[in-house]
């Protein structure tokens, strides 16, 4: 039987060729009113996968417009109760339901501090939603499965499509309208990891370089949410920088190989592991023959199909991991 997170993460082609096509005014509109603002830094508020989509966004916008993007400590608002100066910020806020507190709070914060605030928000409904200067719908319906899939993926096209249009890059836009085709030929295309290649693990660790260590996030999350495999992610360059001793012991790697300037140093890093033994699974761009700055999703869109069937396999529920719920109401 097919689970609601399989179902849900197969939807999303269909969905994002409406988004992106509802938002493009939108996203045109927000991108000159950034030009004009010319903020010194991008702060991004978000927690679990919408965190990771603002890795994501840190690549992305400090490679295309150059802009130093930090991540935001909720808890410095929320527990330390502290003003942050943010006044010549882009703040923006990722959240599915736009109805986690300390997220609220932190925005709140931001917009009293003069940012010009954007929200990422699934729930058009949502307090974050009312909240921010700027709303770009990630319009992907109701997510029921736990584990997110369909959202993040929003996530990541949204935020593509803002900085394309923010750059002016009319090769990255022509790029974004072809998302939705490429994401229906990921769905139809080969799996990339099957049970057998989890049969017995408890523990991985996923690895990719610059974009691909934005996406290796959310992989270890889904690894740990839905497979209850303690899994860590590392960009490919830092985990040289000491955690390579794990592998004089057997290590099982989840190797994210992105088509783009990270490539070449990538792949050195991760013969460098497969030579010290470590037994190594790869997850590849497919199709392949599409711009740099979208294989992440082609990556991704594999990944939770794969992910979803393989929990199954394995016994879980990929669709009610035990001790979960939709929406973590954090403070």
């Amino acid at each position: 039987m097919t689970s609601i997170m399989a179902k849900e993460a197969a939807s999303t082609a269909d969905l994002l060729a409406q988004q992106l096509r509802l938002n493009q005014g939108t996203c045109e509109r927000i991108a000159q009113r950034i030009q004009r603002l010319n903020p010194s830094v991008v702060y991004i508020v978000a927690r679990g996968s919408s965190d990771h989509a603002g890795v994501f966004a840190k690549y992305l916008i400090e490679v295309e417009l150059g802009i130093p993007v930090v991540a935001a400590a909720p808890s410095v608002v929320t527990v330390f109760h502290k003003q942050l100066k943010l006044n010549n910020a882009l703040v923006i806020g990722i959240s599915q339901s736009g109805r986690s507190p300390d997220i609220l709070q932190h925005m709140e914060m931001a917009k009293e501090a003069g940012a010009l605030c954007i929200g990422l928000v699934n729930d058009e409904t949502s307090p974050l939603a009312n909240l921010v200067d700027e709303l770009i719908p990630l319009r992907v319906e109701q997510e029921v499965a736990v584990a997110a899939t369909k959202s993040y993926l929003a996530c990541l096209s949204a935020l593509l499509q803002l900085v394309a249009y923010s750059k002016k890059d009319r090769a990255l836009i022509a790029a974004i309208k072809e998302i939705p085709d490429a994401l229906k030929r990921a769905v139809d295309g080969p799996k990339q990891l099957h049970a057998d290649m989890f049969q017995g693990c408890d523990k991985c660790i996923v690895l990719g370089r610059g974009f691909g260590y934005a996406i290796a996030k959310e992989v270890a999350l889904k690894l740990k949410e839905v497979c209850a495999i303690q899994a860590e992610a590392f960009s490919s360059a830092e985990f040289v920088h000491g955690p390579v001793a794990l592998a004089q012991k057997p290590l099982k790697v989840l190797s994210l190989g992105l088509l783009d300037e990270s490539q070449a140093t990538h792949k050195q890093q991760i013969d460098d592991v497969t030579q010290r033994g470590a037994h190594v699974l790869h997850m590849k761009v497919f199709p392949d023959n599409v711009h740099p700055r979208i294989g992440a999703l082609m990556i991704m869109q594999r990944f939770y199909l794969d992910i979803a069937d393989i929990s199954v396999q394995l016994g879980c529920n990929p669709d009610t991991p035990q001790g979960l719920n939709k929406v973590t109401m954090t403070v």
